[in-house]
């Protein structure tokens, strides 16, 4: 009569018919009454015995089944899905798969113990794949008086770089075992190869010494001097007389040097980044005004702040000199602006000479049409002369204009013609008005210069708004709002150029108004 085999976790069961033999499994089962039964029995128990001790895995394993990898001297056990080391670390060369977290695993190429936490390896150790020693070393060394010390040591590729200790000491000289090369001090907290001598001071000035980089909050030495040694710039205060170089010092990069010359020790104040430098003073209450600026090829006087838009009413205020401490002599070649006094001028051609009286050299001023004079008003305010020659008689520009009062602010070219209104005197012409001018650019002479409103040209050549085409030699007439074209009633000017545009443009006209 057959019989059923089921496994400890009722997971799995095997029906034995009688006579038969089950070898699904790496144990074969036995039925009733099956001959020579005994052998077949006793070789399971040697199988379990020495857990199917072999080089090739059991073909034919269940779950909880366990195997002796003879070739690699391992027990291991199958978890359902693949053997696994019950003892030690898997050993492989590559990245093992299937483990479970808190697995280990032995790195063959690299020589190195990685943990398994689930989701990826974390290293172990060492910290350094091949020969070469990497990584952070506890020790005791001792010091110069026998006594053993408890440091920690960073070791890169087998070089000790740097040390740390919660006290400060000299090395021992004697004991083999205590040397670190580039380490003859210890101090307490941080100390790297090759920058502390024995006496505490801070070396490493050459190549060989290694560096701290990055932010540090603070420093004790810099360059092996104290902190102390240096000028603040919160408090830049010499105790005594401070000595330079005749290269002097520089400021913001070297935008700004004091040196000495050192071929004619002349001292020298240099602006080498820019074109100008400026001296500054405050008056009684504190106030910055009119400071002197010097700039390439001029000397001049600062601006009152706010007030630079308007540089002759500071001018003004800014004197070379004062009442009591006056100039003897100002040398140049030109002299621009207001003079109060003046007892002669240079005439033209004429060389300076301080020591011949003024009449031999110089223009004295006159209230009269006298040669070799300049020219002064009288006490009626009246100015004489014989002509006056130069831009009185000439003139940059090109038009006559006068200024009449308008409703807005035009710009240059607009038509104009007298309008009705009460509250000013002209305003844009339309096709139907009658032109009296165009808005100038720039006239050559014009009338009414002291009264309000806008210049309007009146004869000459100017710049007119026109719409449309317009060839050389054209009339051009009114049209509306002050804007011009090549027909109409109402006559502006002639085209003195040539013009294909469509939209509005200038060109320029002589006027026929």
């Amino acid at each position: 009569m057959a019989y059923t085999i089921d496994t400890y976790s009722n997971s799995r069961s095997w029906r034995i018919e009688d006579g038969t033999i089950d070898q699904t499994t790496d144990l074969k089962l036995v039925g009733k009454n099956y001959a020579g039964y005994g052998e077949i029995q006793n070789e399971n128990f040697v199988f379990l015995l020495e857990n199917f001790s072999g080089q090739a895995e059991p073909p034919r394993k269940i779950r909880g089944q366990l195997w002796f990898d003879s070739g690699n001297s391992k027990l291991k056990f199958y978890d359902g899905t693949k053997w696994r080391t019950t003892g030690g670390a898997e050993v492989s060369a590559s990245v093992p798969v299937g483990l479970k977290e808190g697995d280990f695993w032995w790195d063959t190429s690299n020589e190195q113990l990685y943990t398994y936490n689930g989701g990826d390896f974390v290293l172990i150790g060492p910290q350094s794949a091949g020969s070469g020693q990497t990584q952070i070393i506890s020790r005791s060394v001792r010091d110069t008086t026998g006594n053993s010390r408890n440091i920690i040591t960073a070791v890169v590729n087998d070089e000790t770089v740097l040390a740390f200790s919660s006290q400060t000491f000299n090395i021992s000289t004697s004991d083999i075992d205590s040397q670190i090369d580039g380490f003859s001090t210890v101090r307490a907290g941080l100390t790297l190869k090759n920058t502390i001598t024995s006496d505490g001071v801070t070396s490493g000035s050459g190549t060989s010494a290694y560096r701290l980089w990055g932010t540090a909050s603070n420093a004790d030495r810099l360059n092996g001097l104290e902190a102390s040694s240096y000028v603040l710039s919160s408090n830049p205060t010499f105790t005594g007389l401070a000595s330079f170089a005749e290269d002097g010092i520089q400021i913001a990069g070297g935008d700004l040097s004091l040196s000495v010359d050192d071929q004619s020790t002349k001292a020298i104040i240099s602006n080498e980044n820019g074109a100008q430098i400026e001296f500054r003073a405050k008056d009684s209450f504190g106030n910055q005004l009119n400071p002197v600026r010097f700039f390439p090829n001029a000397v001049t006087p600062g601006f009152v702040p706010g007030t630079e838009s308007n540089p002759l009413a500071t001018v003004a205020s800014t004197s070379l000199g004062t009442a009591d401490y006056r100039w003897p002599n100002v040398f140049a070649l030109n002299y621009e602006g207001l003079g109060q006094v003046s007892s002669a001028l240079l005439k033209p051609g004429a060389n300076y000479d301080p020591t011949a009286n003024i009449s031999t050299y110089g223009l004295l001023p006159s209230v009269t049409a006298t040669a070799d004079t300049v020219a002064i008003r009288n006490g009626d305010g009246d100015i004489f002369a014989r002509y006056f020659q130069g831009v009185a008689t000439e003139a940059f520009y090109a038009d006559l204009a006068e200024k009449y009062t308008t409703d807005k602010e035009y710009p240059v070219g607009t038509v104009m013609m007298v309008c009705e209104h009460e509250t000013h005197e002209a305003e844009a012409c339309d096709d139907a008005g009658i032109p009296i001018g165009v808005i100038s650019a720039e006239p050559a002479y014009l009338m009414n210069t002291g009264s309000d409103g806008q210049a309007v040209g009146l004869k000459g050549r100017v710049p007119v708004r026109v719409v449309g085409p317009i060839k050389k030699g054209q009339p051009v007439y009114a049209e509306a709002i002050g804007v011009a074209k090549a027909n109409g009633v109402h006559m502006v000017g002639v085209a003195l150029e040539t013009n294909e545009a469509e939209e509005e443009k200038l060109v320029e006209c002589v006027l026929k108004v």
